[in-house]
């Protein structure tokens, strides 16, 4: 099979130097080229076109958002933001992201070289998620990322839920849980937009890095007619309410008496990912049952699958998002191979699925 090339801009040398040993050890990744500014790259690229762009945001000559638009509006190509994290950057990236970037690596400003070293999993696993895009799928108004850590369970998490928190037969109050990850923002905010402002309570995992949720939240807020923020533990599910799971922390369901609220706790990545679709989706399935609804939608990996057939088996209504809409079909099949998808539709018919379900 053809090997994944990639291009790589970064005014670090040094960024440059791991990134490209990172990915030459892996057999299916190629480093074509590499390029202190978005200028010299540019001409780098007339001669041979990458399958992936990593690119940093701070660069001379051109930087990174100029770049992402010019890209995106000219050839519209894979590209993961490889960016420094601080809480003034982090706009930045949120804008690279709106500029159509596929996903991010973050890096700190200092000690870069041990980091990136010690995420070389994450990096490549990014490289190959973002090969395997439907760049069709993908418009400049956002985007996500990935990471790879060893495999866990859910059961980390859940173990300790009480039996006298399960799923009560039937409540008053229900639940939509959604859980998303590669070109998950803009398929979020795709759905989220549509909703109107007296819908039933929602609680939401999207792969994203520590820090970034806020914002990607806040500027949700600031166009949805429902209320969108980052959640917080002990954070109430009400109707008219999207509760985005923290980056960096896993949220689950729980009850009290008839009302949910959210958990929002430390623990170990699960299926590569913290927060993890998994362990929200088997905290639904426990607590809630059959009083819930289920959405599963574009994404890189397995995240969620099991979750679903759990959340479907206790008698939750299941929706997947349908291939031909997916950035990366890959989260959703792996739930509708498994059994637990009731429904399989394309995403403009999501919202739709969530109103009804709220009547």
């Amino acid at each position: 099979m053809a090997k994944i090339k990639v291009m790589l801009i970064d005014d670090s040398a040094v960024v440059r130097q791991v990134n490209k040993e990172t990915l030459e050890r892996e057999p299916d990744i190629e480093v074509i080229g590499a390029a202190a500014d978005p200028l010299y790259a540019l001409d780098k690229m007339k001669i041979q076109w990458p399958d992936v762009i990593v690119t940093d945001i701070e660069m001379p000559r051109m930087d990174g958002i100029t770049f992402l638009k010019k890209i995106m509006t000219e050839h519209p190509t894979p590209i993961i933001v490889c960016s420094s994290l601080a809480e003034k950057g982090a706009a930045t990236t949120m804008e690279a992201l709106a500029a159509g970037a596929l996903s991010i690596i973050t890096k700190p400003k200092m000690g870069v070289k041990q980091f990136l070293q010690e995420s070389g999993d994450d990096i490549v696993s990014a490289v190959r998620a973002a090969a395997r895009a439907n760049m069709r799928r993908v418009q400049p108004g956002a985007s996500i990322p990935a990471n790879l850590r060893p495999k866990l369970t859910a059961d980390a998490m859940l173990a300790a839920q009480a039996a006298s928190t399960r799923a009560m037969a039937n409540t008053t109050d229900k639940v939509v849980a959604i859980g998303t990850s590669t070109g998950g923002t803009q398929a979020l905010e795709a759905v989220l937009t549509k909703l109107p402002g007296v819908t039933t309570g929602i609680v939401i995992v999207q792969h994203m890095p520590e820090k970034f949720t806020a914002m990607f939240a806040e500027r949700l807020n600031s166009l949805c007619a429902i209320e969108v923020r980052e959640a917080k533990d002990g954070d109430r599910v009400l109707p008219g309410r999207a509760l985005i799971a923290p980056g960096g922390r896993h949220m689950m369901l729980k009850r009290s008496g008839a009302q949910y609220y959210v958990e929002v706790a430390d623990g170990p990545v699960v299926n590569r990912h913290k927060p993890s679709v998994d362990v929200l989706f088997r905290s639904v399935a426990q607590i809630a049952g059959r009083n819930a609804l289920g959405v599963i939608m574009t994404g890189m990996g397995d995240d969620g699958a099991r979750g679903m057939k759990e959340m479907h088996d206790a008698g939750a209504q299941t929706v997947a998002e349908d291939e031909s809409t997916c950035v990366v079909f890959g989260m959703p099949k792996v739930a509708i191979d498994m059994g637990g998808v009731d429904k399989i539709v394309p995403l403009d018919r999501i919202p739709q699925e969530i109103i009804a379900y709220g009547r």
